[in-house]
């Protein structure tokens, strides 16, 4: 399997910790998927700052490829973070940098690159609404994160999206069950071949436009505690996806109940170890050894 990683790449500034971290929704997913043993790649745009380069060095100190990644004049993207008895509590951001305002548009030679993958994600934050039907196009599997904001659930995004995407992921920890279950048969009515809801401490829902499948968290071990839960929706679906592509998913052959199960059991199990690293996936760096400004 090759799986890519199309659009956000960001810095998460950590405020308590006096730490800055690699990440992007993109970029997790990215690495993630390495992490899970799969050929990975990240394709989209740095900025010309230190803090592109010490993102750069961070994906690639976790083997992924880079290589048709492109720099382009601006500042990177900065989150602000705390941590609140383990759960990541966001501040502000400067708006993604170069990343969103000026985003990689596909041409003929980097679609022959991206046909190359079994899987691409992107996200909301990628600015890459308009590059996904020619992802599709092109032949492999999309994924795609809606986040949890509801500029992006409104029917007239979900129609322009959705018809575009394989699996669709989205946050429904602040909804009640019936709710969730609502908003993952949107996203199938409007084009989606699959919804997946994921659901905090009360775990995941995923639709495939006949039945809801419910599976709880994986627990962690008693001994352990959770560090910061940055990037665990991120490692849900990179496990999710994966597993079911290796159960044989394909846009011909949608999941059966038992691969779907599977699944979101992998999808679990992955997301609980999350729990326990710093950041998305580590590498944090004094946050004054990079002169961070919002």
């Amino acid at each position: 399997m090759k799986a890519l990683g199309f659009g956000d790449n960001i810095i998460d500034r950590y405020l308590d910790r006096g730490m800055v971290y690699p990440g992007g929704n993109c970029v997790n997913f990215a690495v993630f998927a390495r992490k899970l043993g799969v050929d990975a790649a990240y394709l989209g745009v740095f900025g010309s700052d230190e803090h592109a380069r010490f993102l750069r060095d961070s994906i690639r100190a976790e083997g992924v490829d880079l290589s048709c990644s492109v720099t382009k004049d601006g500042s990177s993207g900065i989150s602000t973070i705390r941590i609140v008895d383990g759960e990541r509590v966001f501040g502000g951001w400067n708006g993604g940098g170069v990343t969103v305002s000026d985003p990689l548009e596909l041409d003929e030679a980097l679609l022959g690159y991206v046909a190359g993958f079994d899987l691409v994600h992107s996200s909301v934050y990628s600015r890459s609404e308009r590059e996904l039907p020619k992802v599709r196009r092109s032949g492999p599997l999309v994924s795609f994160d809606f986040s949890s904001e509801e500029e992006f659930r409104t029917a007239d995004y979900l129609a322009a999206v959705c018809p575009s995407v394989d699996l669709a992921l989205i946050s429904c920890s602040d909804l009640a069950a019936y709710d969730a279950e609502h908003l993952l048969s949107e996203l199938v009515r409007q084009g989606a071949g699959l919804a997946l809801g994921t659901c905090g401490d009360s775990g995941a829902i995923v639709f495939d436009g006949e039945s809801y499948l419910h599976a709880p968290a994986s627990p962690l071990e008693p001994s352990q505690s959770p560090i910061d839960t940055m990037g665990c929706g991120d490692a849900f679906l990179t496990a999710f996806a994966v597993t079911l592509f290796g159960l044989g998913w394909s846009r011909t052959a949608p999941p059966q109940e038992a691969s779907l199960r599977e699944a979101l059991r992998a999808g679990a199990d992955f997301a609980a170890q999350q729990c326990l690293v710093e950041g998305a996936f580590g590498h944090g760096a004094a946050d004054s050894g990079l002169s961070v400004s919002m």
